[in-house]
């Protein structure tokens, strides 16, 4: 297991101004009440940041957020449920900051992380063969 250390957190990115499909205009935000369920759920964790943003660029799809470490995959979610899913959140955070291949494991992930999947995306640093030119 890989030891979490205060500068290198895991961060959860929850889009605040995702609505879901049909929403009133005048109803809270659903993507401010998942962010809010999902800092309240990080409380007592201090290996998980999460951080309120604009637009994950989702949109047909929230509520939506996106699951970061420096050294590992950031997997972007949609299709949230705002009263229920941040807990689920803080635990794929969890599990993507213990991953020692920088994948979020598949087993133990919660079931919103699994059917909710938009997409994952490669370290900064990321070289593969795929990477290579042919010949």
């Amino acid at each position: 297991m890989i030891e979490i250390e205060a500068t290198d957190r895991t961060t959860v990115l929850v889009c605040v101004t995702c609505r879901i499909p049909n929403e009133a205009s005048d109803a809270p935000r659903s993507g401010m009440l998942l962010a809010n369920a999902t800092a309240d759920a990080a409380r007592d964790d201090a290996g998980v940041r999460v951080q309120r943003v604009q637009c994950l660029g989702n949109c047909s799809r929230g509520p939506s957020a996106a699951i970061r470490n420096e050294r590992t995959w950031t997997y972007v979610f949609g299709g949230l449920d705002p009263l229920r899913d941040g807990p689920a959140l803080i635990a794929g955070a969890r599990l993507l900051a213990n991953a020692s291949d920088g994948l979020m494991p598949w087993r133990g992930r919660p079931e919103s992380l699994k059917r909710g999947l938009i997409a994952r995306v490669p370290p900064v640093d990321f070289r593969d063969d795929a990477d290579v030119e042919p010949a």
